[in-house]
Formats: C-alpha cells, structure tokens, sequence
C-alpha cells in the first residue's frame, strides 16, 4: 500500500503508540481501512474528501490578483509569484526599513530572495536570521513570514518592543526558501515536500532540504533513497538553496545571534539537538527562552505548545538546518512546528492564518527580546 506520511515524516519514527497522520489514495482506502480493523489499528477519518478540502482552500483565487498592496491580504495563502511581488513592493515602499537581495539561485534558475529589515542606526548590529517554507506542503510557514514583515512595518512607530527590535537588530528574513518546491506545490502536487532537483538514476525528484545540512548528515531520521520525502541528497549541500543559505550563514555568523525556522504541523518549539540526546553547552538559556515563548504564544489563544530539544520532542533527525546554525556559532536556534496537531494538517484552513500568526508573532517577539538581555 502506497501512503503518503504527513505525521511523522518518516516510517523509522514510527514504533508501537504512535499516532500516525497518513494521506491515501481513494481506491486504496477500500483495503486498507479493513486491514486496520483486522489488525486491531485504531483509526480515525480526519478529512474524507482532500481533494475537496484543496479545492475549497485554492478555488478562490481570482479576486486577490489586486495589484495594490495597500489592501494585499494576509490571511490567504499566496503563490510565488504574489510573494515575490510583495517583495519587492516593500523594497520600493518601505527603503527606510527594507533592504531585498538575493543570496543565490534555485535548482531551477528562481532567485532565492530575503528581506533585511531594521533601521540602520549604527554601522554593527547584531542579527536574527528566519526561514519559512523549507518544506513545500507547509503553507502556514510562507505566511507567517510575512506576517511578521507586515506586523514590524505596521507597529514600529507606536509598539516601543517593536521599536527596540528594529533599532537594536537586524532580521534577516526568507519567506520562501524551497521556491521551486513552493511553486510546485501550487502549481502540480499541493503536498510536495521536497525540493525539486534531479535524480537521474531513479527519476524520482527532490531532496529533503531540511536533511541535506553539513551536520550529522544522512545519519539517523534521514534516507539514503532518492524517491523518499526525507532523501538526504547525494552529498551535504548539494541542494542549491541549502548551499546559498548555508554559504550566507557563515559569512555573518560573527553577527548572527538566532536562527528561527518555521514549520508545520505540530504546535511545538524546538532547539538543538536534533541529531543527538545530548544536552547543548547553553541550555538553561535557551530553554528559558522556549519556556516564555511558549507562554507567550499561548497567551493569546490558549494554544498550548510543547517545547524542548528537537531530539526527546519530536524526533532524531540528522542533517537539520537549525543543529547546522548551532553548530556554525549561532546561539539560539529554533524551529516552530505551527499549527495544528493533526486535524488539519497541512491544509490549515486561511481562517485559521490570522489567529496562528498573532500567537506565533508574540512567541518570536519574546524569543528576540530574550536575545537583547545577557542570556547566553
């Protein structure tokens, strides 16, 4: 039986008590539902008809090509192109506060964009790197992204932490860092993970751009299998994006203080290590920031997330971005698993964007004003 495994991403996570969140195709449905009664399976239909769900989410889409980003919305989902374009409608709106360039290309020739935000009132300030969207499928990721710009851009003149952050910071931030997975996801398969590079030997395409690090890599939570969603890649850094971005790390790491990765689904803050149980040299630290920043997200709704190392939380997993932050000298690492734990999975309804985001948005705003006492 052929499943697609949306929670956890691999079958090695998956030992007796498990809950296991699986997408199948219709006709396989029909045997598979019996097997789990004979097997005594407990099971639980989440969403019956995906397609319908998909269209439901994407049907809707011709009112919002407005060009004027005065009234852009942010509680919808917007393709490449749509965030491209918000992009580089801030660089020539917001000059003051918005810097765009691009660190390098895709696998498919698409420029891999970040914003630099902040005011630049002295010549050295210390960073905040965040990436969304390394996995394609994870939606809430891209929007989160820009919430945040459009949140920092709206509250910096009457929001005095906003302020700080601008004035003492700099945030580096990638909307989109799987681009091509992105807009593939839009455009032929809506719960593609991967990125989209070329296996030539197995004609399957993509690498887990989340498994393709320099640390630990293709070591335990990672396949060696090209056709796998967590296919590590021929070699460390091979993917492009993965590449560019580490390349862009390293050259700031002196000025980098966090990296933030946004993912989904879980509802959990994570820290390093991914790879190992081991404890980081600077944990109470971080696992203060953690234990706030979940109190602070679930402030707003009562959303509770959990949070600890990446390894005891979630699951081992080589090859990450955040343990490569870690391991490059940037002291806080983190990365979000949003919402939901499992009911809508990667389809998060666009009604549930705004309340994520304004809990997410409080979260990082605690993890980054953590950062600017002397905790480290």
């Amino acid at each position: 039986l052929q499943v697609d495994l949306w929670q956890p991403s691999s079958p090695f996570y998956i030992v007796e008590g498990t809950v296991t969140d699986v997408r199948v195709p219709q006709n396989t449905s029909q045997s598979l539902l019996p097997y789990l009664q004979q097997a005594n399976i407990q099971y639980t239909i989440l969403i019956s008809d995906l397609q319908k769900a998909i269209e439901n989410q994407t049907g809707l889409r011709s009112h919002r090509n407005r060009r004027s980003l005065s009234e852009y919305n942010y509680e919808v989902y917007h393709s490449l192109e749509e965030i491209q374009g918000w992009m580089h409608h801030l660089n020539k709106t917001h000059s003051d506060l918005v810097h765009m360039f691009s660190v390098g290309k895709s696998y498919e020739g698409r420029p891999l964009f970040v914003l630099k935000l902040g005011k630049r009132s002295r010549p050295y300030k210390k960073a905040v790197w965040i990436d969304c969207g390394i996995h394609a499928r994870e939606w809430i990721g891209p929007a989160f992204c820009q919430w945040f710009v459009k949140e920092a851009l709206q509250t910096y003149q009457t929001d005095p932490a906003m302020r700080k952050m601008l004035t003492q910071l700099y945030f580096y931030i990638m909307p989109v860092f799987n681009v091509d997975g992105y807009h593939f996801s839009w455009t032929n398969d809506r719960f593609w993970r991967k990125t989209r590079s070329k296996n030539t030997r197995f004609r399957c395409h993509g690498v887990d751009a989340n498994r393709n690090w320099k640390v630990k890599w293709c070591d335990e939570g990672a396949s060696f299998h090209p056709c796998d969603d967590t296919y590590c890649g021929p070699f460390p850094e091979s993917e492009p994006e993965v590449k560019a971005v580490a390349h862009f790390l390293r050259k700031h790491r002196k000025q980098i203080k966090a990296y933030l990765s946004f993912h989904a689904y879980a509802q959990m803050l994570l820290y390093p290590y991914s790879y190992k149980y081991a404890t980081i040299p600077n944990f109470s630290c971080v696992e203060l920031a953690a234990y706030d920043a979940v109190n602070a997200l679930q402030s707003a709704y009562g959303i509770r997330y959990r949070y600890g190392p990446a390894s005891s939380t979630l699951y081992v997993s080589s090859g990450s971005s955040m343990d490569w932050a870690y391991k490059n000298g940037i002291p806080y690492a983190f990365a979000f698993e949003l919402r939901d734990t499992g009911h809508f999975g990667f389809l998060l309804p666009e009604t549930l964007i705004k309340p994520t985001c304004t809990e997410t948005m409080l979260a990082v705003k605690n993890i980054t004003l953590h950062l600017l006492k002397k905790c480290h």
